[in-house]
């Protein structure tokens, strides 16, 4: 799981993760730590002073539970830019499943702010969809 933070915020959402019984394991290579519960779980803390996060940060959705989670095309780029093989594995399945309204608007939220990332999410919908038994 990853969790999204204004910068900040960054000391008091290490510190309130710290306080409910969070290791800090590491540091991922963009801004942020690497935590594990108590139980094991590893949770990314990014810190987004990317230029596209405030507005991604402000334009959340809510996942069935009732949480904030990232749009669609703020989910791409934070995926692309955190470069895990997980994460493009991710993006590449949800992409593949994807309305072409939302396609449409990854698209655009990239050539925005990931204008050398242009080609990236054609390709993760190809192998998405090949994945997924989509494309012959």
């Amino acid at each position: 799981m990853d969790i999204l933070v204004h910068p900040q915020d960054s000391q008091q959402a290490i510190q309130k993760m710290v306080q409910a019984g969070y290791e800090i394991v590491s540091e991922p290579a963009i801004p942020g730590k690497v935590v594990r519960s108590p139980e094991g779980t590893e949770v990314d803390i990014l810190f987004g002073n990317a230029l596209w996060a405030g507005e991604a940060l402000k334009n959340t959705r809510q996942d069935a539970a009732g949480f904030p989670v990232l749009d669609l095309p703020y989910l791409v780029l934070m995926k692309i830019e955190t470069a895990h093989t997980q994460d493009i594995s991710d993006v590449a399945r949800m992409l593949a499943l994807a309305s072409e309204h939302d396609l449409e608007r990854v698209r655009a939220v990239v050539q925005r702010y990931a204008v050398d990332a242009v080609e990236d999410p054609e390709s993760l919908i190809y192998l998405g969809k090949m994945e997924l038994g989509g494309v012959s």
